[in-house]
């Protein structure tokens, strides 16, 4: 290679460089949010799954223990909860996070998955592969179908508890999203924004705190999972609610894990700032009101539970209602008339059903008759026709006298 010849190979090195960063940062979510210290990042509405900011959303790094997202999802998908479970060995490298189980301690689901989020136990993701699968291959195998069929087009799996690998990787944006199928299940729910649990198949039940201190330090968080290896740095899968809004957040590769909370906090701080909360439907507020047959007042039809939704800058909320047009008594206080429902810009988001306000008695025939337009106008008919009758009957009864008189008046001049 001559002298002449290196600023041309200098000018393909760099344009190739570029090409590749292009590649990388330019799948991103809106270009928009705090600036955060982390390798790549993103915010997503946990209600629509709408990305609201990120950073390399689609940049492929390790996930550390945020994997046990997925093992937790496959084993609450195909395990019942009270079903009891054989611990086998596990031998662990320095440093790992464990639950602490002995070969040949049979744990329920349940305590296991509780193991697996609030103290990241190794062990019990690999107990849980185990019983859902037989083996950790197997596991791991399903692990990357179930991938694919959830649309995570940017994560492979190497294993079931999350150390790192030559393809053990995700993106932010499939951590969120993950994260909102996660949430999306009541029972896996209330595991992963659990602060402190009692393993009630331990013998005596043993009492956990979680170890993810960003759910313990976060009043207004709800999970959902940490993760931290040297070669990912710290990462974490989050949720929060607050202003009547859900946000899910994924940070991955920050220093520190107090920079990842810090930074995890501005993200969803952020977020929520974009949003005010309304409330379309209030308990002590009529949703609706109903003309009552037969009767002059109106019938205030209620909802027994209020619902607060938060709504961005330019977002529709309408309240639509499935009523009758008119009702009739008798009706008691509290029953069930039909259902409202909440959409924000047209998509339904809540549907509650609707009460009668009060009581309303069934009405006697003379209402009925005097509220039925058509019985009124057959009385007025028959009014005039009583009327005209006795017209009638007066103007003969008066033609008849006259005649008599005559008859009296031609009789005497006889």
């Amino acid at each position: 290679m001559t002298r002449r010849s290196w600023p041309a190979v200098a000018l393909l090195i760099l344009a190739l460089w570029g090409g590749a960063a292009t590649s990388v940062e330019g799948a991103t979510a809106p270009d928009r949010g705090p600036k955060l210290n982390a390798k790549s990042w993103v915010l997503i509405d946990a209600r629509t799954g709408e990305p609201l900011a990120g950073h390399a959303v689609n940049r492929h790094l390790g996930m550390a223990s945020t994997t046990k997202m997925m093992t937790g999802y496959l084993a609450i998908e195909n395990l019942p909860l009270r079903e009891k479970v054989t611990a086998g060995k596990y031998h662990p490298d320095p440093a790992e996070s464990l639950m602490g189980l002995q070969p040949g301690q049979v744990v329920s689901v349940r305590d296991l998955l509780y193991g697996l989020f609030m103290l990241s136990g190794n062990d019990a993701a690999v107990t849980l592969a185990k019983a859902v699968s037989g083996t950790q291959k197997r596991f791991v195998k399903l692990m990357n179908q179930t991938a694919n069929r959830l649309g995570l087009d940017d994560t492979h799996y190497d294993n079931p508890v999350g150390l790192d690998g030559p393809s053990h990787y995700t993106s932010a944006a499939d951590l969120a999203k993950l994260g909102r199928i996660v949430m999306g299940l009541p029972r896996l729910r209330k595991i992963v924004g659990t602060r402190e649990a009692t393993l009630t198949s331990y013998r005596p039940p043993l009492t956990i705190e979680t170890t993810d201190s960003f759910l313990r330090d976060t009043p207004w968080a709800q999970g959902i999972k940490t993760g931290h290896t040297l070669g990912t740095g710290y990462t974490l899968a989050s949720d929060g609610r607050r202003k009547a809004t859900e946000l899910i957040g994924a940070v991955i590769g920050t220093p520190t894990e107090g920079a990842r909370n810090g930074e995890t906090v501005r993200l969803l701080d952020w977020g929520f700032s974009l949003y005010d909360k309304k409330v379309p439907i209030r308990v002590e507020k009529p949703v609706a009101v109903l003309p009552v047959r037969y009767e002059d007042e109106d019938l205030p039809v209620r909802a027994k539970r209020r619902v607060r939704i938060g709504v961005r800058e330019g977002e529709s909320l309408t309240v639509e209602t499935d009523l009758p047009g008119e009702v009739e008594g008798p009706i008691d206080a509290g029953q069930k008339l039909g259902t409202a429902t909440v959409r924000l810009n047209g998509d339904p988001l809540a549907t509650v059903p609707l009460f009668a306000g009060h009581q309303v008695e069934k009405p006697s025939l003379v209402r009925k008759l005097l509220g039925n337009p058509l019985w009124i106008a057959v009385l007025l008919v028959l009014a005039v026709f009583a009327i005209l009758a006795v017209l009638l009957l007066v103007r003969r009864r008066r033609e008849r006298n006259a005649r008599k008189r005559l008859q009296r008046v031609l009789r005497k001049r006889r």
